[in-house]
């Protein structure tokens, strides 16, 4: 019987660079181009964004994406 992989839990550090940048959640969306309730589902958690918008925001911020998002297994 094949053992189910273990679930991977997404966090990321948008907020802190957002604050970082003195950005507003109304601000960093309408520079990548998505609605403020996206960005603030993604802060929270309750959102993992395509691959797309987790380039645009590395790009925006200049850096690499897994500065911005790390992966955890879930215990």
């Amino acid at each position: 019987m094949s053992k189910c992989p273990p679930r991977l839990k997404m966090t990321n550090r948008l907020h802190v660079l957002r604050a970082e940048h003195r950005l507003t959640q109304e601000q960093l969306a309408r520079e990548i181009g998505v609605t403020r309730a996206t960005i603030g589902a993604i802060e929270g958690g309750g959102y993992n964004p395509s691959l797309e918008l987790a380039f645009r925001l590395a790009r925006f911020f200049n850096t690499e994406i897994n500065a911005i998002f790390s992966v955890e297994e879930e215990k």
